[in-house]
């Protein structure tokens, strides 16, 4: 379970990073590096949505 929480984070931050990028820059590196709403683009923004769900329950209880 260790695992799976350092993995949420870790894309929990690599969101982040990317929303700040985007706010600040107009400059979406997820879509940069994997294409613009790819398969594997929309699979990492789902698990980065999926990720942020999981965290927002560990921090409930």
């Amino acid at each position: 379970m260790q695992f799976l929480n350092i993995l949420t984070k870790i894309l929990i931050i690599v969101g982040g990073l990317n929303w700040g990028l985007v706010g600040l820059l107009d400059f979406d590196l997820v879509a940069t590096l994997l294409g613009d709403m790819t398969g594997l683009s929309r699979t990492v923004y789902t698990l980065v949505g999926i990720s942020a769900v999981h965290q927002a329950f560990r921090i409930k209880g």
